[in-house]
C-alpha cells in the first residue's frame, strides 16, 4: 500500500492560526519611524502631547523629539529623567534655558504653551523615551 503524502485538518489550521497570530502581533508591535525612533502605543494625554509638541516644539527640537538643525534632540541620553526630570522641562518652557549640553543658541521660554500643553508634552517626550531605551539613570556629576 502506497503512503499518502497529506498534512492532517488539524495541522493545516494550526498553522494558518500562527501565520494570523504572528501578522496581527507584528501590526500591534512599535516599529521605528523615519528617524530610526521606536514609536510605542501612546497613553490618550501622550498623543494630546503629541498635538502639542508639534505646534510648539518641533520647529526646534524636531518631529518626534529627533534634533534638528534648530535644536537638540529629546529622545536623548541625556535627557533621561534622572538628568533632566519633568520638572526641568517645565521650567526651560516657562523660563528659557541658556546654551548648555549643545551648541545651539539659547532655548526661548515658550510662553503660548499652558502648563496643561507642557504636561501634555513631557508624557509624549517620556513615552518616546522609554520606548527608545532612555530610562531614569542617576545624574553624577
Amino acid at each position: 500500500m502506497a503512503s499518502k503524502n497529506y498534512v492532517p485538518a488539524f495541522v493545516a489550521a494550526a498553522v494558518v492560526a500562527l501565520g494570523i497570530g504572528v501578522t496581527v502581533w507584528n501590526m500591534d508591535a512599535p516599529t521605528p519611524d523615519r528617524q530610526g525612533l521606536v514609536q510605542p502605543r501612546f497613553s490618550t494625554l501622550a498623543l494630546a502631547g503629541g498635538i502639542a509638541y508639534d505646534k510648539n516644539c518641533a520647529g526646534c527640537h524636531g518631529v518626534n523629539g529627533a534634533g534638528s538643525e534648530k535644536g537638540p534632540p529629546l529622545i536623548h541620553g541625556i535627557y533621561n529623567p534622572g538628568h533632566h526630570n519633568d520638572e526641568s522641562f517645565f521650567r526651560a518652557a516657562r523660563r528659557g534655558v541658556p546654551r548648555h549640553h549643545w551648541n545651539f543658541g539659547d532655548m526661548p521660554s515658550q510662553p503660548q504653551a499652558s502648563r496643561q500643553d507642557i504636561a501634555e508634552i513631557i508624557r509624549y517626550i517620556r513615552e518616546l523615551q522609554e520606548a527608545n531605551g532612555i530610562v531614569w539613570k542617576k545624574h553624577i556629576m
